[in-house]
Parts: C-alpha cells; sequence; structure tokens
C-alpha cells in the first residue's frame, strides 16, 4: 500500500472525524475506495471505535433507482443506523463518473426529495466525506494516474492548523460584514447579504464545522441576491458536464439561467423545489494545494483564486440558533473563476483582488 493512503486515513480520523475510543463509527465505501478503506478501518480499530461499513456503488445505485417505480420513501433500517451513531465517514472513489448519466431527472429529484430525513441524520453526525485517487477521477481531471496521485495528496496532506489560522482572517472578515458584492470582468456583478451570519473556516475537521476532506474554503449563507453572475469553470451534474452557467437573481431568486452544455441539466436541478432556485452558499477558495480544475467539486470549489455559489440547501453552521435556512433538497456548487479583473468585497472595502487577500504582500488595494 501507498504509504501516503495510510496517512490520509490518519488524517482523516485523528483530525478531520477526531474518533475517539467507544465511538459508533459508520463508514460508506464507494466500489473503488478498498485501499483507503482497509486503511481506515485498522486505524479506527486501533482507536478502540465501534465500525460498520455500508457498500456505496453507483452503478448498483443507477440500478436502483432506473428499476423503480417512482415513490420512494426513506429506508427505516437505514435511518436507523445513522441516527444511532457518532461518526459518519464517507469514502469517495468513482469506477465510472458517468455511471448514473441515464436515470432521468425526475427520478433524481423524487428519490433526493424522499432521502431528506437521512440527510439531516448524517449532518447531525460529526461526518467527513473524502476521496480516494482512482484511475476514473484521474481521466475525468485529464492527469495521468500517477500525476492525479500526486495532486489528491498534495491537497490532502496539509498543515492543516496553519492553513486554519490564515484562513481565519477571511471568517472573521465576513462575520463583521453585512453584504457582499463580487464583480468579475463584465460579465458578474452579483450582491448578497450576509448580515447576522456566522461564516465557517472549512479546515477539513469537525472541529472547525467542516465535513470534507480536503477543504481549505471559508463560507456562509448569503440571502437577498441581486445582480448576475458567470460560472467559467466546468462542472460535472449527474453525470453531465455543465459549462458557461449564468444566472440572473431577483428578489434573491434565479429569475434566468442559462448554460453552454447541457443546459437541460441546470434545469432540472433549479426545478427540483422552491428552494433550488435561492443560494444555500458563498464560499471562497483557499487552499494552497489546490493548483488546477479537476472536473471534481469536492477539490475545485477549494482551489485558491476561486469564489463558488451554490442554490440549495444552506448548512445550519452557518445560522443564528434557531433560525432556518434556505431549504431545499439539493446544493450545487458552481464555481468562477476570480484570478483576473476581479474584486470581492465586504461592505465596500476590498478584501480580494484578482485572486490575492489583503493581507497578502502583493495585495494591490
Amino acid at each position: 500500500m501507498d504509504q501516503r493512503v495510510r496517512e490520509h486515513a490518519e488524517v482523516l480520523v485523528d483530525w478531520s472525524a477526531r474518533i475517539e475510543s467507544g465511538d459508533d463509527v459508520v463508514v460508506s465505501v464507494s466500489e473503488g475506495a478498498h485501499e483507503l478503506a482497509v486503511a481506515v478501518a485498522e486505524a479506527i480499530g486501533e482507536r478502540g471505535a465501534n465500525m460498520v461499513q455500508l457498500y456505496a456503488s453507483a452503478e448498483a445505485s443507477r440500478a436502483y433507482l432506473r428499476a423503480h417505480p417512482g415513490d420512494f420513501e426513506v429506508g427505516e433500517h437505514e435511518l436507523a443506523l445513522v441516527e444511532n451513531a457518532d461518526v459518519g465517514l464517507r469514502l469517495g472513489a468513482s469506477r465510472n463518473t458517468s455511471a448514473t448519466v441515464d436515470v432521468d431527472g425526475e427520478t433524481r429529484a423524487a428519490h433526493s426529495k424522499a432521502q431528506e430525513a437521512l440527510r439531516e441524520a448524517w449532518m447531525d453526525l460529526d461526518y467527513v466525506s473524502t476521496l480516494h485517487p482512482t484511475r476514473a477521477l484521474a481521466q475525468q481531471a485529464e492527469m495521468s494516474y500517477e500525476a492525479y496521485q500526486d495532486f489528491v495528496y498534495d491537497a490532502i496532506l496539509r498543515d492543516w492548523q496553519a492553513l486554519a489560522d490564515e484562513m481565519a482572517q477571511m471568517k472573521e472578515v465576513l462575520d463583521a460584514g453585512s453584504e457582499v458584492r463580487l464583480v468579475v470582468g463584465d460579465h458578474t456583478d452579483v450582491s448578497m447579504s450576509i448580515e447576522g451570519r456566522t461564516a465557517v473556516n472549512s479546515a477539513a475537521s469537525v472541529a472547525y464545522n467542516s465535513s470534507n476532506l480536503p477543504s481549505g474554503e471559508v463560507f456562509t449563507a448569503p440571502y437577498g441576491t441581486e445582480g448576475e453572475v458567470s460560472f467559467d469553470v466546468p462542472m460535472t451534474f449527474r453525470g453531465k458536464q455543465v459549462r458557461d452557467v449564468h444566472l440572473v437573481f431577483e428578489d434573491g431568486e434565479v429569475v434566468e439561467y442559462s448554460a453552454g452544455v447541457n443546459e437541460d441539466v441546470l434545469g432540472d436541478i433549479l426545478d427540483t423545489d422552491e428552494g433550488a432556485r435561492r443560494l444555500g452558499e458563498l464560499g471562497i477558495g483557499m487552499n494552497p494545494g489546490i493548483d488546477r480544475f479537476t472536473d471534481n467539486i469536492l477539490f475545485d470549489e477549494k482551489m485558491r483564486d476561486t469564489v463558488h455559489l451554490a442554490v440549495g440547501r444552506a448548512y445550519d453552521a452557518n445560522l443564528p440558533e434557531g433560525e432556518s435556512g434556505n431549504d431545499s433538497a439539493v446544493h450545487v456548487d458552481m464555481i468562477a473563476d476570480v484570478s483576473e479583473e476581479s474584486r470581492l468585497a465586504v461592505d465596500g472595502e476590498v478584501v480580494q483582488r484578482n485572486g490575492v487577500f489583503r493581507w497578502e504582500d502583493d495585495f494591490e488595494g
């Protein structure tokens, strides 16, 4: 086994999930994540925790969704398992990134809505999602397998405490702010309110309200969105790559949309439910180990020189106690490159220009 797989498991168990003796742990293992699953199981065993593994196959999911008559219900047996766990881990590792591409949008939406209680149960856990490199993912990233492995581990095996300390500066700015405005070239000028919201310093650990490894972003839950925004980073949604997305917001809601490629996929997402046309997240990428786009949201949204907006569900960690944010069965991130001709301002003060933050030496005020 590549030693980096064991290091990945150690970071996941200790830094990210903070697993301790006696914890009840549910581990969802994708079909390509066998090596990482072995290393994670060993680490969990060494810490004296209790483990149940679930098999997660995209091809099996395709077979189930295409065969089902469409009246989906949450599986009470799986719900009970998750509700009684302390920690949840998801080990992603696709063998075929287009395995479910021929499941129709209506079926996807119905299944997603039925799974809401299960998603909530996972959110109530100390849960972390991560990814094991596979040849399919390397192909999607247009990289050799060896180069993709190097990329993945450079993003994951970092000094997370040092990055957390740097990102705390961005969190402080957002927590004190009322309005964010993003301007990029002549195609994006969008404003959103963040008054009363709490930003998350997503440093790849449940101790930082972070559920991703790798992470490296600061995000909050905006509302009252006005303006237009273009997303120039292609992303794969539901097995199809969507390119050149443009959204127009009025009164916080998407009123116009377009995409250069697979616009119907974007339309299906926005039509999922009422909340799917409102923003659930504004995120600022800050992971220096992610230096290129790979068509995988887990990595791409954390890349420096990017800002992402997600339509759909808002996260409770961003909201005041007892307050509900935007609710939806979807949470779909879309990414904008802000390395050139851009500025991100909070209450009129520029905090990032052309991808450079104001506390960095080469920032241009």
